[in-house]
């Protein structure tokens, strides 16, 4: 199937490792044009590195910290600077923050909202305007299962998640009649550098495989996903296949969220 998305450009924020880099390296390979931006400039030139090394296409890089209005705006004006247009923005920055309520602190709040919500309020905001002069685009926000029933000990992340679905819904009633789709993602048991660190603190005598099967993880499809996965849904959203999708939340947990 041909996803439509030749020629496009995508800016992808926590675009240098993990889902981030996955999606870029998915879109590149179906003809879009990228550009990625996270706070680890090293790390960007070594994706972008292999990036062009897989795809052979065409990528920038830009160090922005998304937590900060003045990095989205100066990412989305690099990437429109460098290509001439914006069509799709994956909004995937974040890092997993997970206490119990009375353990999380003031600028903990702050700083968790800053950075998942507040980055996908700035640079979806610098970016509708040149989706527009494009004739539409699509925005994909990057939330969790547990936005949407959080268990315990989940705060602040469950919380800010769940107002990037409210995000996601309420912005895509706003920008359908500019032909922007905006959808999101609810990302479950996915490999990362944060599972792999849980993986060696509590079964270090477990191969990866043993470690994704376990029956402890309580993943109906029996088994810890991988970033193509989530990547490939992504992707999808992002491109004309997914024409009249608009308004959504997909779970990429294996089915093990109680919520639909």
């Amino acid at each position: 199937m041909d996803l439509g998305l030749r020629g496009k450009v995508a800016l992808i924020t926590g675009g240098s490792k993990g889902i981030g880099l996955a999606t870029a390296i998915s879109l590149s390979h179906e003809g879009a044009k990228l550009a990625i931006c996270a706070r680890n400039l090293e790390q960007l030139e070594e994706a972008a590195a292999k990036i062009t090394d897989l795809t052979k296409g065409e990528v920038i890089f830009v160090q922005a910290d998304v937590s900060s209005e003045e990095d989205c705006k100066r990412a989305v004006e690099q990437t429109f600077e460098r290509f001439g247009r914006l069509d799709i923005l994956v909004n995937n920055a974040g890092t997993s923050a997970a206490k119990p309520f009375e353990q999380v602190g003031t600028e903990a709040w702050r700083q968790d909202l800053e950075l998942k919500l507040f980055g996908a309020i700035h640079c979806s905001s610098y970016a509708i305007p040149f989706m527009r002069q494009a004739g539409g685009g699509s925005i994909v926000n990057i939330t969790t299962s547990s936005a949407k029933t959080p268990p315990a000990s989940s705060l602040p992340t469950s919380v800010s998640r769940a107002a990037g679905l409210a995000l996601t819904n309420a912005m895509s009633k706003d920008l359908a009649a500019d032909q922007i789709r905006v959808n999101t993602v609810c990302i479950g048991l996915i490999r990362s550098d944060q599972i792999e660190k849980s993986w060696q603190r509590l079964a270090p005598e477990l191969t990866w495989d043993e470690f994704a099967k376990d029956p402890r993880h309580d993943i109906p499809l029996g088994r810890i996903g991988n970033t193509e996965e989530a990547a490939n849904v992504i992707t999808f959203l992002s491109s004309e296949a997914a024409s009249y999708v608009t308004g959504t939340s997909i779970n990429i947990d294996g089915g093990k969220g109680a919520a639909l």
